[in-house]
């Protein structure tokens, strides 16, 4: 299936933002995650069906100062 992800294209098999975030090494529940421009809450993830042409939005808080 072809995605867009933070604006990059890309191809995966997965077929559920939880297991595509597994898949991108995201992990933790301080992610916030969006597919075409709507919010998509952790527990949600899971059951999240991604589809071809979805445009997700993973944004994770940075350190520093």
């Amino acid at each position: 299936m072809k995605l867009v992800v933070n604006g990059e294209a890309l191809e995966t098999a997965e077929h559920t933002l939880s297991l595509l975030l597994s898949e991108l090494d995201y992990e933790g529940e301080w992610l916030a995650t969006a597919v075409n421009g709507e919010l998509v809450h952790a527990e949600d993830r899971p059951t999240h069906v991604l589809q071809d042409g979805d445009r997700i939005e993973i944004l994770s808080p940075m350190q520093g100062g």
